[in-house]
């Protein structure tokens, strides 16, 4: 007699409350065990992002709990399909749960469309249209008719002017949290209607937006404001930046990185009026930063930026005196950062946990043991091009930093196995970039491999003592891994690639240059890795047709491609365009082997879907108008080269 399935024995309400707890990788493998556990799933999950549009009517009456959808993968999704989501005018009971929409790069659709998505969503609270480069004002009109929204992101929607604006501001009064980011054509008069109408703005992101001090005087009108972006608003001056000094009462993090008409002494008044002030960035905005305003902060703020400018050796030690709360420091190429000056930040600051360093070219062993040995919190250190260090450093991270879970050590040529066998130490290492280190081997990656089994992105870019051995170690230990950057790595062959075949998730690749892989290198990864969505194979030129018939049945799942100098013909690219139904940005210069009637064959394949193609500039003359004309309608952007 058969002994009972122990499953059985598991009520849905255990199951429920063991699927709590899961998340990520755990919970696909939940739902992929049986059916009981797939309909638990089922009930349970409140998140849906869809890359096919076909399946989403049937998927949304599966799941009948969501109230989060994401579209962002779905370029082809328009009014058309709107229509026939809403049934043609019944409403589907999942509208009414719905509180999340994120339509990222939907070019498609249009008034209509998101009208009536908007309409059908009574609870709507948070939509993201960013990057949709047909939406304009009439656009913004339809999202406005969501009265109940809280947060709204139109990032870089470049048809937006003030108009569109100001039927969202009268439209949206509830409004939380607003992205504006990249909106050139927003001036002082949408911000100024918008200061007066959504009284209970938090977060407003008003970066690169040709805005001036009048548009700040509006802005500290706002009472509930505690989030202030303005990166790259350059007309910004230090009037326009004082006028936060008598407003805004509530804020707690400012951005005015690459506002460069600022000058240091002009954050001291707003500094001295926002006793609770937590964040301030001011990357490349300063040539050179006076530490006085830090004086009044020595309580409050956690997260200090000041890339790009020049630091007096005296301003060390009076932020360590006066910022002790520090979290996160960044001082990426910063002039006048030596060994002596992180010392003195030290001995104040040791609940450091995000550190930057990049380009500190003159900082040595003596700083980064420093480090180690003050932050047992550490857990983020970025050292590029920092060439004065050795392996002593490695030693002092591997011994004292055991929660670091990212290190950039780009080019820093003192980089070598014997470092790599004591950073390996750092068992909780999450992403390593080692671009340039030209001293490490396979030797020096096996111990990365062998100890650091949680890492998911690696950067080898460049690393000629890197080749297949390397990749066999990575292929089994690392299987969390899901980005990885092989580039100009020369000794890696067909054997090595294969390995990566073993890696189930990763899902970003970069291979650039790799002259000795084949197509029968690229079959064996790609029949492996099916969660693929970024490759670049620029420059392989020893890949035939094959390797990329491969690419075209496996990776259904890729949305970007580099295939630039590869010697595919005319069938594999049309193979490859037609057959990848995600592929949504693709780079097709210099395919010397591929006719202009397979450029044509192939674009036709995948117009519905790309959103960007890069092609070679003496295309644009003798492919077809009706070619070029049909991408750019279907919202596509062709990048000549």
């Amino acid at each position: 007699m058969d002994s009972p399935n122990l499953l059985s024995f598991l009520s849905e309400d255990l199951l429920t409350r063991i699927h709590f707890f899961l998340s990520g990788d755990d919970l696909k493998s939940f739902r992929a065990t049986c059916k009981t556990f797939h309909r638990v799933d089922s009930l349970r999950r409140t998140h849906l992002r869809i890359l096919r549009p076909e399946f989403l009517p049937r998927l949304l009456s599966n799941f009948p709990c969501i109230i989060s959808l994401d579209l962002s993968g779905c370029p082809r999704i328009d009014d058309g399909a709107v229509a026939v989501l809403l049934r043609c005018g019944s409403v589907p009971f999942w509208c009414g749960r719905l509180r999340r929409l994120v339509l990222s790069r939907s070019c498609g659709l249009g008034f209509y469309g998101l009208e009536s998505l908007v309409k059908a969503c009574p609870f709507l609270e948070a939509v993201d249209v960013s990057y949709c480069c047909t939406f304009g004002d009439l656009e913004a009109a339809a999202i406005s008719c969501g009265g109940n929204l809280r947060d709204l992101r139109i990032d870089k929607c470049l048809g937006v002017t003030d108009v569109g604006l100001a039927k969202i501001a009268v439209g949206c009064q509830n409004l939380e949290k607003l992205s504006l980011k990249w909106c050139f054509e927003i001036s002082d008069l949408g911000i100024d209607l918008l200061s007066k109408k959504c009284l209970n703005l938090k977060l407003l992101d008003i970066s690169y937006l040709k805005v001036t001090r009048e548009a700040l005087r509006s802005i500290s009108r706002m009472e509930k404001l505690e989030v202030l972006a303005m990166v790259g608003c350059g007309l910004v001056d230090d009037e326009g930046l004082r006028c936060l000094r008598n407003g805004c009462p509530l804020l707690k993090v400012l951005d005015i990185s690459r506002c460069d008409k600022l000058r240091s002494s002009s954050i001291l008044q707003v500094i001295k009026a926002h006793n609770g002030l937590l964040e301030l960035h001011a990357s490349y905005t300063f040539s050179e930063v006076h530490v006085t305003p830090f004086c009044h902060m020595k309580y409050t703020l956690k997260t200090l930026n000041v890339d790009g400018a020049r630091i007096a050796p005296s301003s060390f030690q009076i932020i360590s005196t006066s910022c002790n709360f520090l979290v996160e420091i960044g001082l990426g190429k910063c002039k006048g950062v030596t060994d002596k000056g992180i010392l003195q930040l030290l001995s104040g600051c040791i609940n450091l946990k995000i550190i930057n360093l990049t380009c500190c070219s003159d900082i040595t062993d003596l700083a980064i043991t420093g480090i180690a040995e003050s932050c047992q919190n550490l857990v983020c250190l970025k050292l590029e091009c920092c060439n004065l260090l050795t392996e002593k450093s490695l030693y002092s991270l591997g011994s004292f930093s055991c929660l670091l879970e990212e290190l950039d050590l780009t080019d820093c040529s003192g980089i070598n196995d014997v470092g790599l066998s004591y950073l390996s130490n750092c068992s909780k290492l999450l992403c390593l970039k080692l671009g340039l280190c030209t001293d490490i081997s396979d030797k020096g990656l096996s111990y990365i491999a062998s100890y650091c089994s949680k890492i998911r992105e690696l950067d080898l870019y460049r690393c000629s003592g890197v080749g297949d051995d390397g990749l066999a170690a990575l292929s089994i230990s690392c299987k969390k891994l899901k980005k990885l950057n092989l580039s100009y790595c020369n000794r890696v062959t067909d054997r090595g690639i294969e390995c990566l075949g073993h890696l189930d998730v990763l899902s970003d690749l970069e291979l650039r240059g790799l002259l000795n892989i084949t197509g029968e290198g690229l079959i064996g990864l790609v029949a492996g890795c099916k969660r693929l969505t970024e490759v670049d194979l620029k420059w392989c030129e020893n890949i035939d047709d094959t390797g990329f018939w491969a690419l075209a049945h496996y990776s259904r799942n890729l949305q970007q491609i580099n295939l630039s100098n590869c010697a595919i013909s005319d069938v594999g690219l049309c193979m490859v365009m037609g057959n990848l139904t995600r592929l949504q940005d693709a780079k097709l210069v210099n395919l010397i082997n591929v006719s202009i009637n397979g450029f044509e064959l192939a674009l036709r394949a995948s117009c519905v879907r790309l959103k960007k193609v890069k092609l070679l500039a003496s295309l644009r003359f003798l492919l077809s108008h009706e070619i070029v004309e049909m991408l750019g309608t279907r919202g596509c952007r062709i990048r000549w080269d």
